[in-house]
């Protein structure tokens, strides 16, 4: 195995290695999935997890870095994290939920991406892009993903070839660690697509085919946006905006259907737009382009998104409480009729 690459330079990186090495609570796991070849050397991908590990305990997954251009993802997933640390150090109630939850986060999937400050792996592989699905109808050229060149972003891979390590990886550890929960939900954290903060949900392959689950993710929406009502986020399915090749939730959705239980992916796109209109010359770099890269503007994104993950990580502990009432006709109409016209 290649040696280990010094940390300094990938500072996201070395916070996740100081959170495993600082940390001594006895609810911290660890464990390296894989090793990314970079150079003369290796970059490690890192799950950890709080909580249960009981097979019965529903989960919530935190996934960031699957574009290296996206190191906001990164950070907010950490933040999070670290965040829920402290928490343990004081509050009781949070200790009790952790005997009936399991959180993990997958904070950096595509660590020689962020080093080399692309959006592809080290390859010139989208790993959004990568999985062994293709569009049921017409993707947009280029962005859709396309296997003309590595050269080129939105890169699928050659036809035919097996998903790219990141994206193995993280295919299996979702397979292995999560689908088998009763009910598991993934929060995946990207940047640059907007001036408004989005969160969509399978599929980007079809506007015309609905998930299964439609009808628990239509009531889902209704809870965040019942419970807070003054938030910014739009909720929605990702083939609202456009259509994807390869993408790896659709992939990954469509093999929790081989199991009885209930898998929910989401993705937050952050509205990067919102941070160029204010700074302009943030342009002047690649990174500029999916990074607010004022310190104040870090900060409030930072903070930002912690009451929607707070409560989908509540929304998880109590999915016995508000599913049932998301298998009704009822909410799958509704669903239907606020984003396929009735169409099926």
């Amino acid at each position: 195995m290649p040696n280990q690459i010094n940390t300094d330079l990938l500072p996201e990186l070395q916070q996740i290695e100081a959170i495993i090495e600082h940390d001594n609570n006895r609810y911290l796991s660890t464990e390296i999935l894989g090793h990314i070849p970079f150079q003369d050397k290796s970059l490690p991908i890192h799950a950890l997890s709080l909580g249960s590990t009981a097979i019965n305990a529903p989960c919530i997954t935190f996934v960031g870095g699957i574009h290296g251009l996206e190191r906001i993802g990164t950070q907010v997933v950490l933040t999070f994290l670290e965040t829920l640390l402290t928490r343990l150090k004081w509050d009781l109630n949070f200790e009790d939920l952790l005997q009936r939850v399991r959180i993990i986060f997958l904070p950096l999937m595509n660590p020689v991406g962020m080093i080399n400050s692309t959006r592809a792996n080290g390859n010139g592989v989208d790993l959004m892009r990568n999985a062994p699905v293709d569009c049921l109808e017409e993707a947009i050229w280029l962005g859709g993903g396309h296997r003309i060149s590595n050269k080129l972003p939105w890169y699928r891979g050659k036809l035919g070839a097996a998903m790219e390590s990141e994206a193995q990886i993280l295919s299996d550890f979702i397979a292995k660690e999560v689908l088998p929960a009763p009910f598991s939900l993934v929060l995946d954290c990207h940047s640059g697509f907007g001036y408004h903060n989005q969160i969509w949900f399978p599929y980007a392959k079809s506007r015309l085919e609905p998930i299964k689950h439609l009808g628990e993710i239509y009531y889902l929406r209704q809870l965040f946006f019942q419970t807070y009502p003054y938030q910014n986020y739009k909720f929605e399915p990702q083939s609202q905006h456009y259509l994807t090749h390869g993408d790896l939730w659709d992939h990954i959705y469509q093999q929790s259907l081989a199991q009885d239980n209930i898998f929910l992916p989401l993705t937050l796109e952050m509205g990067s737009w919102r941070w160029i209109r204010k700074n302009p010359f943030q342009l002047r770099t690649s990174l500029g382009l999916f990074h607010p890269m004022k310190p104040h503007r870090i900060n409030r994104v930072l903070r930002g998104h912690l009451i929607l993950m707070e409560f989908l990580l509540h929304a998880t502990l109590s999915y016995k409480k508000w599913l049932n009432e998301s298998h009704s006709l009822k909410m799958t109409e509704q669903a239907m009729t606020r984003w396929y016209n009735e169409k099926q």
